[in-house]
């Protein structure tokens, strides 16, 4: 089995952020969302995966490289503009071959696994098989009509009036038999090649396509509230390890990890907390559910609930939570008394009322 792992798209949701990087790249729990898609992937299993980029194809690769960091050997498949994803499908054919394959959007966080759904697949080898996951709205998805036996009847994208509540989680697996039905779909209402369509035209052809239900944690990190939420999540699972520096005058609960090089000096660190490489957290309160990035600057602040990238600067700033800082920011302080929430861009300079 192969990966066909979904990177490009232009995140729009998350601006300001993917006006500099590409969403995939936005670090949750200290590491990249891509690089914990995967982690899911090998943990699959599976070790040759095909990346579909756009425009942000140089610094994917730049982080990802040949995916042998990773266990992993990557195939760098270029998409000129957001087509849809049967249209990823379409150009993935070359790398993938006859192979069967997991489609998975980079974008999206399943830290439980799906690897019972994978067993499943390989075992009863249908057509396709979709990972769906019950959802109490499912108006916003693509949703599944499912049979008791868990035969997929019906695709329907973003339905008015659902017939069901299981929602497509972003995870397919397919046969080799995906690909005429990828070939022969027409663009949708979005001028796009939508793989619903595909799945359907499999079903419509009297193809079996089934339904493996995940039950575990599910995040897409489209929006900033996700990231946040979804860096608080894979904190639970934190485990203390310093291999930085913590002076005599600081104290440390819960679980906090000090990366080499990191130094934590007269502070007060509420873990779950990450402090990344070269850091430094100085005269400071940080959090609980805090991923600082590698070569930060925390003077004076207080901080919970936030991820702060790369580089970033935060001086005398205090009650600052749920915010994600960006590459290289700086937060200073000026007068003045008020509470404090920020979504910053990288390289931006903000002042704040202290």
């Amino acid at each position: 089995m192969k990966a066909l792992v979904l990177s490009g798209g232009s995140g729009t949701r998350l601006r300001p952020f993917s006006y500099s990087m590409p969403k995939q790249l936005i670090p949750v729990a200290g590491r990249p969302v891509l690089e914990h898609v995967l982690d899911d992937i090998r943990g699959l299993g599976v070790r040759e995966v095909g990346i579909v980029v756009g425009t942000w194809s140089p610094e994917i690769e730049r982080a990802i490289g040949d995916g042998s960091r990773l266990g992993l050997r990557v195939t760098y498949i270029r998409q000129e503009r957001p087509l849809g994803l049967a249209h990823c499908v379409r150009l993935g054919r070359p790398f993938l071959g006859d192979d069967d394959f997991v489609m998975y959007l980079g974008d999206n966080m399943l830290p439980d696994g799906v690897a019972d759904i994978a067993a499943s697949f390989r075992a009863g080898r249908p057509a396709a098989q979709v990972v769906v996951q019950r959802v109490a709205d499912p108006r916003a998805f693509g949703v599944a009509e499912v049979e008791p036996d868990g035969t997929v009847r019906r695709l329907v994208e973003k339905p008015r009036h659902p017939r069901s509540d299981l929602a497509l989680v972003g995870v397919y697996f397919f046969t080799p038999a995906v690909h005429a039905a990828a070939e022969a779909v027409a663009p949708g209402a979005r001028g796009e090649l939508e793989i619903t369509d595909a799945i359907q035209l499999l079903i419509d052809r009297g193809a079996t396509v089934r339904a493996g239900v995940y039950g575990g944690y599910w995040k897409d990190t489209g929006r900033i509230e996700d990231v946040l939420e979804c860096n608080r999540h894979l904190l639970g699972g934190l485990r203390t390890e310093i291999a930085g520096q913590v002076d005599p005058l600081s104290s440390l609960s819960g679980p906090v990890v000090v990366a080499p090089g990191a130094r934590v000096v007269r502070s007060r660190i509420v873990g779950p907390v990450i402090v990344g490489p070269g850091t430094l957290v100085e005269d400071s309160r940080i959090g609980p559910d805090v991923s600082l990035g590698a070569g930060c600057v925390l003077r004076g602040t207080g901080l919970s609930g936030s991820i702060v990238m790369d580089e970033a600067s935060i001086s005398g700033i205090d009650r600052l939570q749920d915010s994600l800082i960006g590459r290289a920011a700086v937060i200073a302080p000026r007068r003045d008394e008020i509470r404090h929430r920020l979504v910053i861009g990288d390289h931006t300079r903000v002042e704040i009322a202290a």
